[in-house]
């Protein structure tokens, strides 16, 4: 899953890049409104993380740009401002949650994943998709009530297929979802990832779509 975070506090944004990279997110971090936007033009994201005191374009003038573009990414609001009119002000102009510093990284990585859930029409806390289940929070696989080890980045190829059951994601949807601005995929390292679960989990539990990616069915 790939988080855009919109935080002009290097140290700040450091720690959120490296508690979210260990818990299986790819950050991609600016420090300013106006990045933010273009980062949006350019990319698909599955949450916005936004500070609100940021330079140049105030957080709350960029929320309302992006959400008067249509954009519908959920966006959690993480800022020193903590006044009630400031919530109900961030909240009204089209965020999803509000959060201040200083905060629990645990708490914001529980939101994370609900809101995660939420934009994808998705209740329940854990992924099921026939003999199939993923817990998110607990980063943990089993088939048929057994454990199945998979590796990090295939664990988060198979969260994305589960997460969009019955819809076909393309290789390079994938290959964005798992690599950020500063990272480099090789050309089949989406593949590579795709063969280990089917070996964990049988050669039909996904299916290539030929020339345009994958899809993991929901019969």
């Amino acid at each position: 899953m790939r988080i855009l975070l919109v935080e002009d506090e290097r140290l700040i944004a450091d720690a959120l890049k490296v508690s979210m990279g260990r818990a299986g997110y790819h950050v991609d971090w600016v420090a300013d409104g106006v990045s933010a936007e273009d980062a949006l033009a350019a990319s698909v994201f599955d949450l916005i993380v936004l500070d609100l005191g940021l330079p140049g374009q105030d957080g709350l003038s960029s929320l309302k740009r992006i959400r008067g573009q249509g954009r519908s990414e959920p966006v959690i609001i993480l800022t020193a401002r903590d006044a009630v009119e400031n919530r109900i002000q961030g909240l009204d102009y089209g965020a999803d949650d509000y959060m201040t510093k200083p905060f629990d990284m645990d708490e914001l990585l529980a939101r994370a994943r609900v809101q995660i859930r939420r934009a994808n029409g998705r209740s329940r806390p854990v992924l099921a998709l026939r003999n199939v289940t993923l817990d998110p929070a607990a980063h943990t696989v089993t088939q048929d009530g057994r454990p199945v080890e998979l590796a990090p980045l295939a664990f988060q190829v198979l969260s994305i297929l589960m997460e969009r059951k019955g819809r076909v994601v393309t290789k390079d949807d994938l290959a964005s979802c798992l690599y950020g601005w500063e990272d480099g995929a090789e050309s089949n390292t989406v593949e590579v990832y795709v063969s280990q679960i089917r070996r964990r989990l049988g050669n039909g539990f996904i299916r290539t779509i030929r020339g345009i990616g994958y899809i993991a069915d929901k019969e």
